[in-house]
Order: structure tokens, then sequence, then C-alpha cells
């Protein structure tokens, strides 16, 4: 390297060692207008060597060096440094007068988490970002001249501010009910907040109004009562808001209130917003309507749904006792929750102890079924007590099978006693004799119709058996048929009740919470994520499992033992009310 820089040093020997310990000595050389002091010295005291020694250690290089070098004062001016003779005295100008610098608006708009991303919502905040520094303006512009008695004139020359700051925030009725019962002790949703963060006394650059938090759920009831649009409302809400964080307040006295109306009108007619202002709606409200109590329901229906984001992915529901009402019937208003819990990203798996074309053949009714519904042949669910449970794209994860001397036996007392017996093979029902009783699990309960088999060795030997049903009266099935089994199985089997009038003998372990859990591993899904709706003992451990577990008031004792929740009947709509109260 020094050679090619240097080709007059590379044959010096004394000149390579000094170059190998201080090899930058030899930049320095080569650039003598980069010194700020005289060339040698910096060259000495970085070689650190006597000045005899530098010119016979340099020799013809030195001497070409200085030569070069010649006078200092050609050398070009290092920098910042300003040489006598060129000096100059400059001219003393006079600098223009500052502008008043105009007050900087600082305005921050927000969309609370739980509000699902919906585009309305979203074109409200954006249009919040030009009006609300509107508003702003036009109500500090009226603090000039005004000449109002009840208002707090905590902030009132703007002068002395370098910024203003707002926060608006839009969220539910969730939301905004928790800071109005933290901050005014009312456990009720409203529809505006204002929350102050102006301290006088602490004489800041920067004027830090606070922040205004609006329930667009109540805005758009309000809405809806008042004629106008949701974007129409939240600017009423929000000039109400303003007027308060501004030292207006309607609550103190009627004058205060009349004072807080005229300027909400004024502000609202300037910035020529639609609507009256919120005081005079209110009133208008109450003259042509009864008022009515606070709700305290926490149910979350129609528009105001959309508002809010699913608390779980998924939703497993019972049928029989659960979706179903004792008419073995989907209700209306069963169906158009779940259909509503489908559109706002929830999914719904179906966990039933009937079989997969009879859940599909009652859900069929109600449009429930299809790839837009919650029920195909191609889609995830637990059928048949958890024995068979099937995943994505209808593809079979788990089949459970009775052991076939449990089978044979059950048979055999079917035909001694007369008393119906169903046997389920995947998507069949058997059995041994016709029966009313039979019928009624086709005609009824929407299974399979039953295929009459001439002998148990044929039945037993036609497929494989995943569970057996015994159907007598209630007082039957209670007194004599599962006193009977429940000793006679022994550990082969398990005896479960999920109707007073049948008794199911099934394979040990079977149970809906264990085919639930085998579809959640396939699925990828914690059960963390899941509510689970029901009403039998069959559902007990797939409430246990699930994050919340909801049984209905018709259920069971020991089923609504467990529950996180006890929901009204399944003749009272008892999944709906689940869906709008806890699922969002």
């Amino acid at each position: 390297m020094l050679s090619r820089v240097c080709p007059t040093l590379r044959y010096n020997r004394i000149w390579s060692a000094h170059a190998r310990e201080m090899p930058r000595a030899t930049l320095l050389l080569l650039q003598p207008n980069f010194f700020h002091s005289s060339p040698k010295t910096a060259l000495v005291n970085r070689l650190d060597v006597t000045s005899s020694e530098f010119s016979s250690m340099f020799r013809r290089s030195f001497h070409a060096l200085r030569s070069t070098v010649g006078d200092w004062r050609k050398l070009p001016k290092p920098p910042g440094q300003v040489f006598a003779e060129r000096r100059e005295y400059r001219k003393i100008r006079r600098r223009a007068p500052k502008k008043k610098q105009e007050l900087e608006l600082s305005v921050s708009i927000c969309i609370e988490e739980q509000l699902p991303d919906d585009l309305e919502i979203q074109n409200i905040a954006e249009m919040l970002r030009l009006n609300v520094p509107m508003a702003m303006t036009l109500a500090f512009n009226g603090l000039k001249d005004s000449k109002y008695k009840t208002r707090e004139a905590d902030i009132e020359d703007l002068g002395g501010y370098e910024t203003v700051e707002l926060s608006v925030m839009l969220c539910n009725d969730d939301f905004i009910c928790k800071l109005n019962k933290e901050w005014r002790g009312e456990d009720h949703a409203t529809d505006v907040l204002s929350m102050s963060q102006h301290v006088p006394e602490l004489k800041l650059p920067v004027l830090m109004m606070g922040d205004l938090v609006i329930s667009v759920e109540t805005a758009a009831r309000q809405a809806a009562e008042r004629g106008h649009t949701l974007l129409d409302e939240i600017r009423i809400l929000v000039i109400h808001g303003l007027l308060h964080l501004l030292g207006f307040d309607h609550e103190i006295s009627d004058e205060a209130e009349q004072e807080m109306e005229e300027e909400e009108e004024l502000l609202l007619k300037n910035l020529g917003w639609k609507g009256k202002g919120l005081i005079q709606s209110a009133y208008d409200i109450q003259k042509t309507t009864t008022v009515q109590p606070e709700k305290s329901d926490d149910r979350k229906e129609g528009d105001g749904l959309r508002l809010y984001k699913p608390k779980f992915s998924y939703i497993f529901c019972d049928m029989d006792g659960t979706l179903l009402n004792s008419k073995s019937q989907i209700s209306e208003a069963n169906a158009k929750a779940l259909k509503e819990a489908l559109l706002r990203g929830l999914k719904v798996v179906i966990a039933t102890g009937k079989s997969r074309p009879g859940a599909i053949r009652i859900l069929k009714t109600a449009d429930l079924t299809g790839s837009d519904g919650i029920i195909s042949e191609s889609s995830p669910g637990v059928f048949v007590q958890g024995l068979l449970v099937y995943g994505r794209q209808g593809k079979e994860v788990y089949r459970g099978n009775l052991d076939r001397d449990v089978c044979r036996e059950t048979c055999l007392y079917s035909l001694e006693h007369r008393i119906p017996l169903i046997a389920f093979s995947q998507d069949r029902c058997l059995t041994l004799f016709d029966h009313p009783l039979v019928d009624s699990l086709h005609t009824i309960y929407n299974e399979p119709k039953a295929e009459i088999i001439s002998s148990v060795d044929q039945l037993i030997a036609e497929a494989d058996i995943q569970k057996v049903i015994f159907m007598d009266t209630t007082e039957g099935v209670s007194s004599v048929i599962r006193p009977y089994w429940s000793e006679a199985t022994g550990d082969r089997a398990n005896v479960v009740q999920a109707q007073s009038d049948m008794l199911e003998i099934v394979p040990p372990g079977t149970s809906k919470g264990n085919g639930v859990k085998m579809l959640l591993n396939h699925l990828g899904v914690s059960p963390d994520e899941i509510m689970a709706i029901g009403d039998g003992e069959n559902d007990i451990e797939m409430l246990q499992l699930a994050s919340l577990g909801v049984a209905l008031s018709n259920g069971a004792e020991k089923t609504k033992a467990v529950a996180d929740v006890i929901g009204v009947s399944n003749d009272q709509d008892g999944v709906a009310d689940a869906i709008y109260r806890y699922a969002f």
C-alpha cells in the first residue's frame, strides 16, 4: 500500500521500518493541507523523532515536500480559519419582527380496540380528523366575546398557549359503561363523557383539554330515534362534550342549561352540521316518548351487535333440549342469532348425541346448512355423543364403537322385554322391530328412519355400532332400565341419559367433552377460545372444558351445577340469549 501511495519512499529501509509501526505518518506527509500547525512539527509529534533525525530519514523526500509546500499562505484555508488581511466588518442588520405564532391544534381520533373493523366507523373517524379542529376553532373564537355567566372561565385567553391537545375516542357501550361507573358512580352506558386534563395552575405552554369518549352504540340508537345519520349524531356529541371541557355545565342550573343549549345550537349552525343540540334533542324525545328506565340488560342485538368483536373463536352447541325447543324445533330467534354470529366471524360447531344426517335434516329447516351455514357434510362437528368426530372438510377424525358383547346383550334384552332399541351405525339407524317410539325418533327427532333388521346376529354383523338407545316412558327409564344397565354393563360401557324417556349405552370413556377435545386438537384451537351451550348430563364435560360454559335453565341439576352461567330455557330462545349476552 505505501509503495503505491508514495513510490519515492519504497526503497528507504529506515522509512519502511517506521511505516510498519506508524503507517498513517505517510498519509500526513502527502496531505500537508490538512495540518493546522507547522507540518514539520506535526510530523515530529506523530513519528516521535528529533528534527535532525527527521531530515536524515527523509532526505530529498522531505525537502521536496518543503519546496512543494512553499509559502503557507498559498495553501487552501483550513476549515473555519479566517485570515486577518481578508477580514471585513459586517453591516448591522435589523431582524424582522417575529410573526405571532398561530395556535396549533393537536387532535387524536382513536377507535377503542373492542370495536370491530367496521367501515362506517372508520369513515366517521376520518371525518372527525377534519371536523373536530373546525369545531374547536369556532368554539375558541366564541370565548373571546363570551358573556355567559355560568361557564367556568378556567380556559379564557388562549394567547398564552402554543398548542391545544384533545383526544376523541370511539367505543361501545361496555367500555363507556365501565368508565361511567368508575368516574361518575353510575352503572350504565351513556352517549358521551368529557374528561378534562386541564390544570390552570401549571401555566404550561400546552393546553391539554382532555378526552371525549363517545359510545358509537348509544349514538347509533339516538341517531335512529332522531332521524339522522350516525355521523350527524357523533358530531352533535362532539360539540356537547367539547363545551363541557370549555367550562359549560347544563346540570348545575336552569340558566346554565339554557346557556349551553344556546352555544350548542350556535356552533352547529355555524359549522353547517345537521341536527339539534344534544340538550334540545333530549327534550324533544321526552315530549314524544315515555321515559324508560336505564337498561341493565347486557344483551347486544341488532345493529348494535356490529360494534362488538367476538369474545370467542368458536361456539359449541348442543341440539336436543338446547338449540331445539320442547317441540324439537329451532326457533326463529335462535336461527337469527346463529346467523348473526357467523356474520360477525364466530364459528359454530354442533356437538350432539344425534347422527350427522339427523342434525343436518333439522337445521336445514332454518336455512343453517351448507357452506354458508353451521353444518354440512364438509364441516367440523361432534356427533353421537362424541363417538363420531368430523374435522376439516368433513374428514373423520375419530370413531368409537360399542363392545359387540354389549350390543348383543342389549338387543336380546330389547326382544325379551319388547322395549324399543335403536342402534346407531354412522349415518344409519337400525332396530329389531317396528314400534311407534322408534318412528318418533325419525318424525320428531329427525334421525334417519330406522331400518328393521331380522335378527340380532344380522344386526351385529351389519356394521360397527357406536351406541344403542332404549326408548320407554320416563318412569320406565328411571326406575327399571337405567338401574339394570348401570349394573349390567360394568366397566364395558357407560350409561348416559340425555332425554328423560331415553337411555343410551355407549363405550366407556365416551363423552361430548372428549369429542370436543379431539376436534380442538385437530383444528389447533385452545379451549380458552370456545363457548359451549348445553343442558343434559352428557354436556357436563363439554361445559367444563370451555372457557365459558352456559347451561340452560331447563337442564339437569348436575349440569347447571358445573356451568359458569345459567341461561334461560330452550323454550325462551336460550341459545340466542346466550349469544347476545356472552359471545360479544
